[in-house]
């Protein structure tokens, strides 16, 4: 963690860009030692999410960037509305409903500033008022943070590499 300042609200959240990728790869290089110190040392392993993906996901508008007021990029995540597949089977629950949703994906952030995950959270319930959210069993530190923000537990879900995710919804 650097300074990890209080001051979220001086952050923009915007759309990223291609030219952004460069700036984007080493949050995710932080967020993983964030994750190995806090007990969550293999969901993003082997170095996932890889450039090309997120390069996708930029060229689709579904990633996002935080810019502070000098313009550096110190946070990112993916959000997209529409269906998710690997959302379709859920084991040991069910989804709180069938409406339309949004879904959050792979927020990062360099930990220069507290706050991100409330932050984020709140500007996607700008966009959606369904929103859904998995995580690893082992990432403490985001399941505390999405029950904190009132969001359920629902099951289980498989990612692509059919490892098991905790699942969260939350409707507004």
């Amino acid at each position: 963690m650097m300074n990890n300042k209080n001051r979220s609200e001086e952050l923009i959240i915007r759309r990223a860009q291609l030219s952004d990728l460069k700036d984007i790869m080493p949050v995710f290089d932080c967020a993983r030692r964030f994750m190995a110190q806090t007990g969550n040392p293999t969901q993003w392993a082997d170095g996932y999410p890889e450039p090309s993906f997120i390069a996708e996901e930029i060229a689709s508008g579904h990633c996002y960037v935080f810019v502070d007021p000098l313009g550096k990029i110190v946070a990112t995540f993916c959000y997209i509305e529409g269906d998710d597949p690997t959302y379709h089977v859920i084991e040991g629950g069910k989804w709180l409903n069938e409406a339309p949703y949004a879904v959050l994906h792979r927020l990062a952030s360099d930990g220069s500033y507290s706050g991100i995950a409330d932050l984020c959270l709140d500007w996607c319930f700008t966009k959606t008022a369904n929103l859904r959210v998995d995580t690893h069993q082992d990432n403490k530190v985001l399941q505390h943070i999405l029950l904190k923000h009132g969001f359920t537990y629902c099951g289980i879900i498989y990612v692509r590499n059919h490892s098991p995710r905790l699942a969260y919804q939350k409707i507004l």
